[in-house]
């Protein structure tokens, strides 16, 4: 299974916040940790249950994280880099595999559209309970703006190569130092 990166993983910790006890999001779900709605075993977070640790959070975090990632490889029939990838993770973790399944944006990115065109269906995605909410606009401009970053590979050719090593300069050292000797 495809992992999301790093950048993926800290926009959805970023946007939904720790909360180690219950608490209604904005549409009045019982959520807890990082924007968890149930458990590993389906059952639903209450208000009623008790407070979570840190480690726990992420725990939960990386088991919706999986199943979110497992859906979103059986959704995607283009190739996508690390970024998208996380993007629609992201996404997918806030509204759900089943809403991004019948996403124009997943129709437009299936049939090889252009990735700023793409992109541009994030921002269509801003409201909840039929609300426009400005976090959810801060979100997928977040959403868009990691699913428009290039990968940045390394190219070996481009590094500077390795300095002498310690054994060189030890001997550089000693032939200087003898050559100091003899005068």
């Amino acid at each position: 299974m495809r992992k999301v990166n790093k950048a993926g993983i800290d926009l959805v910790k970023g946007f939904e916040g720790l909360f180690l006890k219950p608490y209604l999001d904005p549409i009045k779900i019982p959520t807890i940790g990082y924007g968890t709605i149930q458990y590993e075993d389906g059952t639903k977070v209450s208000m009623q249950d008790p407070a979570i640790s840190e480690e726990r959070a992420v725990e939960l975090l990386q088991f919706e994280i999986n199943k979110k990632s497992s859906a979103i490889e059986s959704l995607i029939k283009v190739p996508i880099n690390d970024n998208e990838f996380a993007a629609l993770a992201s996404f997918s973790y806030n509204v759900g595999s089943g809403a991004l399944g019948g996403s124009t944006l997943l129709k437009l990115l299936n049939a090889g559209t252009d990735r700023t065109a793409v992109a541009d269906q994030f921002l269509r995605w801003d409201k909840a309970g039929g609300q426009q909410l400005p976090g959810l606009t801060r979100r997928r401009q977040a959403e868009r703006s990691l699913f428009l970053q290039p990968m940045v590979e390394s190219n070996t050719d481009t590094l500077l190569p390795d300095g002498p090593s310690e054994d060189d300069i030890n001997n550089k050292l000693k032939d200087l130092e003898d050559e100091i000797m003899k005068k």
